[in-house]
């Protein structure tokens, strides 16, 4: 542990930032060991970038602190790390060649030499780099990104995948500890993304520094990396080895967004045993309570076609996609669709069987089971919660107990009560909030900011502006940033009076 302790080179600890009253980053806890290659990866807008600036100082933590080798530097400013920074766009000077873009640093640079005077002491002196020193780490900047000989060409003249090997070349010839990658291959085109993937793994193996990449590239992340940082919402979903974050996804989000997969509500009757699309199957996992309701992974290329008389399930196959080295073939058992990787071409219409072995089949705790507000009881006898207002049953509350006409509750007793002011809790279901594009149709609205197809319906998060989420279940498509309105019926809204605390 103690060994593990001083590989740390960078640690994030309970790091929060936030921009006037919008929380981007929440809370990461990360560490980076030496010589690490770690991506962060998560859709745009998840605040990947703000962390790797934070960790550059470009940006500095609202709350928590970033430590380097254990050294609080939250508030150092960049030029005072031993990091550098390659983005996305390359930001090479035109006017100069390749030789004068990355010796640019290195010209401004100045290194601490000691001296002997003629009395024998020794002093020291801050001297910029000689020409000769500047040249030989020059050529080898440019043997590592293997592009040897090319120190008087234009940048002009550079191909894209060039041009990025150069601002690498610019970043590594100062030798720093950490480099830092922001997208680097997104102006590239897919050929020569893939290229540079390879390429950066082999420079990284060359140099053995640490590496800190961000992408929302799954391949990319997948490709090079030793430790992959999955973020969404400004949080860290999981942390692991691409084999681990592909193969054991935490939750649905990071099962959804990295590769294709098969998503299912399902359920434990037992240890081992799961019920999905319609009935039981083995499986490895456990741990469960019984019948405890689960989300259940199934990757595309872990499912079996077999003739229909052997499949566990039968279906029907309505798509086929030549995808190079294998068919997508989408199929439908019931109600809901299935996705499968072959190399077995079939044809639209043709009836399958299904077989999925019980170590294809990954089960996870559900992350939502019914929304769940605090609220309050409005004049009107409606209910104010999630940043809108609802009509509601406020009897639910007082079994027996019914309105009279000036609106008071009556209990069983008699009891005459003024609800106005009393603060509930509530729960609604996933199955019980409709979206609307109409604004006036509901109690509160908000933009989609998450959509996760469930294999028969899609699971959604609705945002407000007050960031407030809720999170529901619809057969419908909607499209990611719709903007829509919320309907819940009254008789599908939950309250429960809030318990208050004895004196």
């Amino acid at each position: 542990m103690e060994e593990q302790v001083k590989n740390k080179i960078i640690e994030l600890i309970d790091v929060t930032k936030t921009y006037d009253d919008t929380v981007v980053i929440e809370n990461v806890n990360l560490y980076v060991k030496k010589g690490e290659f770690i991506t962060l990866l998560g859709p745009s807008g998840c605040g990947k970038t703000t962390t790797l600036r934070m960790i550059a100082g470009f940006e500095m933590p609202t709350s928590g602190k970033v430590l380097l080798n254990g050294r609080d530097i939250s508030e150092l400013p960049p030029n005072k790390r031993p990091v550098n920074t390659v983005f996305q766009r390359y930001a090479l000077f035109p006017h100069l060649n390749v030789f004068e873009n990355i010796a640019f640093g290195l010209k401004l640079k100045k290194v601490t030499n000691t001296y002997r005077n003629k009395n024998g002491d020794t002093y020291t002196k801050e001297e910029h780099l000689s020409k000769a020193e500047i040249a030989e780490k020059v050529k080898k900047a440019l043997e590592i990104v293997d592009l040897e000989g090319f120190e008087k060409r234009s940048i002009s003249t550079l191909s894209g995948g060039q041009q990025q090997r150069i601002a690498i070349a610019r970043a590594i010839v100062n030798e720093p500890e950490i480099l830092l990658l922001d997208e680097p291959l997104g102006a590239l085109d897919l050929k020569m993304r893939k290229e540079m993937q390879l390429e950066l793994k082999a420079m990284h193996k060359k140099l053995g520094i640490t590496f800190i990449y961000v992408t929302h590239d799954q391949e990319e992340a997948l490709t090079m990396s030793d430790t992959v940082v999955v973020m969404a919402d400004g949080v860290i979903q999981q942390i692991g080895t691409p084999a681990d974050i592909y193969n054991e996804p935490k939750n649905v989000f990071v099962a959804d967004f990295i590769g294709e997969s098969n998503i299912y509500n399902g359920m434990m009757p037992a240890d081992r045993r799961v019920r999905f699309l319609g009935r039981e199957f083995a499986c490895v996992d456990e741990g469960f309570e019984k019948d405890e309701p689960v989300d259940v992974v199934v990757r595309p290329e872990d499912v079996q076609m077999v003739p229909p008389e052997k499949g566990m399930l039968q279906a029907t196959v309505t798509s086929v996609v030549f995808k190079g080295i294998h068919y997508q073939i989408l199929a439908e058992i019931g109600k809901a669709e299935i996705e499968i990787q072959s190399t077995q071409k079939k044809e639209v219409g043709d009836r399958i069987g299904i077989v999925i072995a019980p170590n294809e089949i990954h089960v996870m705790k559900k992350e939502f089971t019914v929304n769940r507000f605090d609220g309050t009881i409005t004049k009107k006898n409606r209910v104010e919660f999630g940043d809108g207002e609802f009509d509601c049953d406020v009897t639910r509350l007082y079994p027996g107990s019914r309105l009279d006409e000036e609106g008071y509750l009556i209990t069983a007793k008699g009891e005459k009560i003024d609800l106005t002011g009393v603060p509930v809790t509530v729960e609604v279901g996933l199955g019980d909030i409709r979206m609307s594009d109409d604004r006036e149709e509901g109690g509160a609205e908000g933009n989609i900011i998450s959509l996760i197809y469930k294999g028969d319906h899609y699971r959604y998060i609705v945002r407000t502006e007050n960031e407030e989420d809720y999170v529901l279940a619809s057969e419908d498509l909607w499209n990611e940033n719709d903007h829509v309105s919320l309907i819940i019926p009254p008789e599908k809204i939950k309250l429960t009076l809030k318990k208050t605390e004895e004196k």
